[in-house]
């Protein structure tokens, strides 16, 4: 069974977006987040307790 890999996103009351990056290990997640960053300007970044795990390869495809 394959692991599960969520993106968690939360829009507080003055229009902020927060995304937490679930179930990816190591710099991978970073991928995704720079998907996330296209939405807009970031002002602040934290990384969580897996990104300093050693991580799968896990690929991020875009369809347009």
């Amino acid at each position: 069974m394959a692991e599960k890999h969520e993106i968690e996103i939360s829009i507080l009351p003055d229009g902020r977006v927060e995304y937490t990056v679930k179930g990816i290990k190591g710099h991978k997640c970073e991928d995704i987040a720079e998907l996330l960053k296209a939405l807009g300007q970031v002002e602040h970044e934290e990384n969580t307790s897996e990104y300093y795990e050693k991580g799968q390869d896990v690929g991020v495809h875009v369809q347009h």
